[in-house]
């Protein structure tokens, strides 16, 4: 996968070996197998490697399994998925690799069937997506992990959450967090493997991604609810991001079940 890709299904990749570099959006991030890597609907990814990376790619759409609603079992919606703060990758032990390895096995093997059993599917899914979860949550509370927390990082996350409707540029949260400009976008760019401007830009998108897809809002609704001026001025902004507009975004992902409930 040398050249970006955009898919409209959640995927995974599962790589048991190699190393190289996984491009998603406006991250870059280096990995080593055994790993997972996951990506979002609509998402832009590559992978960069010198040599040849041999891999596995699971991807299922949010119709068939919807990551909101069994939010509960699995906990891998803003963990795995939806989380522009951390990496999108679950590092995995020998043993670990074995077992994903197996789960793809047991998968491939129900989609050959002559009638697929779609409740033995989504088992398999949900136990492969649980188990990502717990290893990432493990990997996150780890002594080391938690060593490694830059806190004015951790508070820029905080700050950004509370104005990304209203404060747009790095500056703002540079004076918001007293540093100067050029260390905010430094140390940004080392914690987060992205730069601050683009964070930002996620975090709206994030939002506009949520709503296209967990509820029933216009697209003029949902502009508004940005603090976008116009529905057009929205649709450029989502468009220069996701090379996709908000329509086409919302026609290939669908709208959720949980906007319903």
């Amino acid at each position: 996968m040398a050249l970006p890709e955009r898919y409209s299904r959640y995927s995974v990749l599962y790589v048991p070996e190699g190393k190289g570099t996984y491009v998603a959006d406006f991250g870059t991030f280096p990995f080593e197998g055994p790993t997972l890597l996951f990506s979002t609907p609509m998402q832009q990814i590559s992978l960069q490697a010198n040599d040849a990376i041999n891999y596995t790619m699971i991807q299922f759409h949010g119709d068939f399994y919807c990551i909101e609603y069994h939010k509960a079992q699995v906990s891998c919606n803003g963990l795995l998925f939806n989380n522009i703060y951390i990496e999108p990758s679950v590092k995995l032990t020998a043993y670990e690799c074995g077992l994903f390895g197996y789960l793809l096995e047991q998968i491939e093997k129900e989609c050959n069937e002559a009638v697929a059993d779609e409740v033995v599917l989504r088992s398999y899914l949900q136990l492969f997506l649980a188990k990502s979860s717990s290893i990432k949550i493990r990997t996150m509370t780890s002594s080391q992990y938690q060593l490694e927390k830059d806190e004015q990082m951790e508070r820029f996350k905080e700050l950004l959450e509370e104005h990304y409707l209203d404060l747009h540029k790095p500056n703002d949260y540079a004076r918001l967090l007293a540093m100067t400009p050029n260390n905010f976008t430094k140390r940004c760019t080392r914690y987060f493997k992205k730069a601050p401007s683009a964070i930002i830009q996620e975090r709206l998108i994030l939002e506009a991604k949520k709503k296209l897809h967990l509820t029933r809002q216009s697209i003029k609704e949902i502009a508004y609810a940005l603090n976008f001026s116009d529905e057009y001025y929205f649709s450029r902004f989502f468009k220069k991001f996701t090379k996709v507009s908000p329509q086409a975004f919302r026609d290939h992902t669908g709208i959720s079940l949980v906007a319903d409930i």
